[in-house]
């Protein structure tokens, strides 16, 4: 068997432009359908044909390659790999293509099949839409072909793959390969280690307090150095040998700094200047042998610009790098993952003035790098700089990940004295820069971990705007908005629109054995963040005074009165420190969901002049219809059926009035308020929304217990097993007799709290059932009648329970984002698309 009929395998890089090169009739359409999938590969003929109707209409050309950019185009901007077929035998056509690649910073790869001219010739013929193609124009391609071999490399194709001969193309096999800095599949944990600078003493330190022995980490964690091991420092062979062994063992990554690229040419012979410390390192490494220093020169020579982990969730190159160029491949993206952007400009010190990239960051992925000393290592818009300046006295600092702890080691002196001084301050924050328009007008798509993709309107986004600019609470202290909560299935037990057997069933459907019913207090929802002092906001939160927040779920402040405000969540601050919550919980911050009653402070004048309205109208006027029907009646006037549903309407409007103020009550101060919490959602660095409610409730319940103020009550529960009908009937029963003597009714959640079903979709994580009096408050005095129960018997769930899924999957998404650390514009973008949602054209009945 020949070498061809072995088979040539052709590596082709994941992301890349491939060019197919080869005159008209080499094959390369057949190639490309054998090897690629019909989606990567874009045709001329097939643009000349969207062009002009007729694939051969060689008139249509530039028209047609034109569009077959444009395509191109954007599948490289989406990361798709792309396949062009088309002849492209001449440079300038190739030109183009390359600079596509360039410009998408994609490997632009070159495929030649360089096939006889007579084979071209006679594929030619036999097809009958080219019978007549003049034979100059494949002795034309061909020519072209055999001048552009031996340059391509040279014209910028980061690979060329040459096939010779029908033979070695029709046996060829294409493998994809992963790009270098695709690490998505290591998922860590990662411990991220700041510029080293030959600081060999503080590396072995940092190491050990990491938990590392002899480079070895007992947990299988992995190190990850963001460059910059030598130049300046004392040992510089030091590092690099400690360095290199990690990750020979596969113990450690590692990215070039800006120092390493310099100490690399310098060690294969190229001219750079011995500056910024890189003396000391050739002065250092001369005693070295020839085999280490080959070692060194070899490692050097195969570092990757930067590395994409765990899933494309993190980010590490020495000089940090825009989302644009994640994953990407040019020499654009080395040299900003190396040295970063500038502006052009120079400093006091005549340094360059580095663009700041950071403060624009919007990316999914956190960024970690180094390069530009600052003197405590801080997020900024899902950013960090570990640089700490080891070499300039401060300190070696790593990260560690996915915990986004910070460890460091101090200096043991100053090794090498700054150009410029550390700043005082390190840029940006917790929380960067301000929210930005841009993070929420428009069409949204928020990637949630629970529900994937979760889409926003472009309407729903508007809504939303205009509440959250001029009602909400300032939004660093709006961490969360609660979701939309769906009704029980509509009852056919007579005299009730909705009834618990349903709730129970759909969770017994679900896969649910157990849950727990909470009472539905008479009040309103509220989110309560409650920090332990004013430090403490300050630092997590950034704001200056307030010790926390008090919000409706449309983010709304509850009192206008901040001196109230803070006495509230002081009362539950107190409480917390009593029952050694702050201690236990170990954290600085509770979030809290909550009701607050009366239903509420700012719905009781809503109260007041809209229900009570309506049941004083109806009990100042039914009654005198009610005296006048009844005295023409007595005088032989037949208005019996008029009585009759006089009378009816009479019982129905008292019956409203008694509903409607059963929560509205007067207040003074704090008098007459009370604050009832159901689920501790959040504290310092952990989601509690996972945390099963039995345990949830017992925490909750020695709040209220250590609670001297009496503003906190107790949420009453009973535990239902959905299989076992008994334990059923017992829910029923208990809600009948709660809704009997007034009460709202009650929610069903599963006690599991965060639960999937058996085809892995999201359960509702609570269920209202609301009491049959209580409803005469949404749906009016006279909704228990058979026939207007009939007819609200056709309400249309669907909606608002597909609403309340996907907010309840932005609400736990923005709770991971904040446990997580996470900036504020990344936690506000899903609370703002829980708003969002909120404008939905839903039925507010339900």
């Amino acid at each position: 068997m020949t070498d061809a009929q072995q088979g040539r395998v052709l590596p082709v890089t994941d992301l890349s432009l491939v060019v197919l090169v080869g005159a008209t009739g080499s094959g390369k359409s057949t190639f490309a359908r054998r090897h690629f999938k019909p989606t990567e590969v874009i045709s001329s003929d097939f643009c000349r044909g969207l062009v002009s109707d007729d694939e051969n209409d060689q008139g249509a050309t530039k028209d047609a390659f034109d569009v077959l950019h444009y395509i191109a185009g954007k599948r490289l901007a989406a990361g798709r790999r792309t396949v062009v077929d088309a002849t492209s035998v001449q440079s300038d056509a190739r030109r183009q293509l390359i600079d596509l690649a360039k410009q998408y910073d994609v490997l632009p790869i070159a495929i030649v099949l360089d096939v006889p001219e007579e084979v071209c010739a006679e594929r030619n013929a036999a097809r009958t839409d080219r019978a007549d193609m003049p034979r100059r124009v494949i002795h034309r391609h061909t020519r072209e072909l055999r001048r552009s071999l031996r340059h391509l490399e040279r014209e910028g194709f980061r690979k060329v793959h040459i096939l010779r001969g029908v033979e070695e193309v029709e046996h060829a096999t294409v493998v994809t390969e992963k790009r270098f800095n695709d690490l998505t599949h290591l998922t860590g944990p990662f411990d991220i280690i700041g510029d080293i600078h030959g600081c060999a003493a503080e590396l072995e330190a940092l190491l050990g307090k990491l938990g590392y022995v002899d480079g070895v980490h007992p947990e299988g964690r992995t190190a990850v150095f963001v460059g910059d091991l030598v130049d300046r420092g004392p040992d510089s062979p030091g590092v690099l040998r400690r360095v290199m062994a990690m990750v020979k063992s596969g113990n450690a990554l590692c990215v070039p700094g800006n120092h390493e690229n310099k100490y690399g040419r310098y060690l294969r012979g190229r001219k750079v200047q011995h500056t910024h410390g890189l003396a000391e390192t050739i002065e250092q490494m001369t005693g070295e042998s020839e085999e280490f220093l080959a070692e060194v020169r070899e490692f050097l020579d195969g570092l990757v610009s930067h590395y994409v982990l765990d899933g494309g969730r993190l980010v590490v190159c020495h000089a940090g790098l825009p989302e644009k160029y994640h994953g990407r491949t040019s020499g654009r993206v080395r040299s900003h993952a190396l040295y970063g952007d500038t502006t052009g400009e120079t400093d006091e010190f005549g340094l360059p003035v580095r663009y700041p990239w950071a403060e624009d960051y919007r990316g999914r992925a956190a960024v970690v790098y180094g390069h530009t000393p600052v003197p405590e290592a801080t997020w900024l818009n899902n950013t960090i700089c570990l640089d700490t300046g080891a070499v300039f006295g401060g300190k070696l600092t790593a990260l560690r990940w996915p915990e986004r702890e910070l460890a460091d080691v101090p200096a043991e002196q100053v090794w090498y004295e700054p150009t410029k001084p550390l700043r005082s301050e390190a840029p940006g924050g917790q929380d960067g820069r301000p929210l930005d328009l841009a993070d929420v007008r428009g069409r949204r798509v928020v990637e949630t971990r629970h529900q994937g993709r979760v889409a926003i309107r472009e309407e729903n986004a508007a809504a939303a705007l205009e509440v959250m600019s001029r009602f909400a609470v300032d939004p660093r202290l709006l961490p969360y908005l609660p979701p939309t909560m769906a009704p029980t299935a509509t009852s056919h037990v007579e005299g009730y629109l909705e009834h618990p057997e349903e709730a129970f069933a759909q969770y017994k459907d679900d896969g649910v054995a157990r849950v727990v019913c909470e009472e539905k207090h008479m009040g309103s929802r509220a989110v309560a963040l409650v920090c332990r002092d004013a430090e403490a906001a300050r630092k997590r939160f950034g704001v200056d005074g307030a010790t926390g927040s008090l919000y409706t779920r449309t983010g709304r402040p509850f009192l206008d009165d901040d001196a109230l405000t803070e006495e509230i969540l002081d009362r539950v601050r107190t409480a917390a420190g009593e029952a050694g919550l702050w201690d236990e919980l170990e954290t600085d911050w509770l979030l809290l969901d909550a009701e607050l009653m009366p239903w509420s402070l700012k719905a009781s004048g809503l109260l007041r002049s809209q229900y009570a309205a309506v049941g004083a109208a109806s009990g100042a006027v039914l009654p005198e219809a009610l005296s006048a029907l009844q005295g023409a009646a007595a005088r032989g006037v037949d208005v019996a059926g008029l009585l009759t549903r006089t009378g009816e309407r009479a019982t129905d409007a008292a019956a409203f009035t008694e509903a409607y103020r059963r929560y509205c009550w007067t207040t003074d101060g704090l008098d007459g308020v009370r604050l009832a919490p159901f689920q501790i959602l959040a504290v310092q660095g952990r989601s509690l929304t996972g945390l099963p409610h039995d345990e949830q409730l017992a925490l909750l319940d020695r709040l209220v217990e250590h609670d001297g103020s009496g503003l906190l009550q107790t949420t009453r529960r009973l535990y239902v097993d959905t299989a076992d009908p008994e334990s059923v009937r017992a829910g029923v029963d208990w809600w009948l007799e709660m809704t009997g003597r007034g009460g709202e009714g009650m929610v069903v959640k599963p006690v599991g709290a965060v639960v999937r079903d058996g085809q892995g979709r999201l359960v509702q994580p609570g269920i209202k059932c609301r009491g049959r009096e209580y409803l005469r408050i949404i749906y009016g005095p006279e909704y228990t009648r058979p026939e207007n129960l009939a007819r609200l018997r056709s309400r249309f769930l669907n909606h608002k329970r597909s609403l309340a899924i996907r907010e309840y999957a932005l609400g736990l998404e923005a709770l991971d984002r904040l446990a997580e650390g996470e900036p504020l514009w990344r936690v506000h973008e899903a609370v703002f698309g829980v708003l969002a949602l909120e404008s939905e054209p839903v039925d507010p009945r339900l």
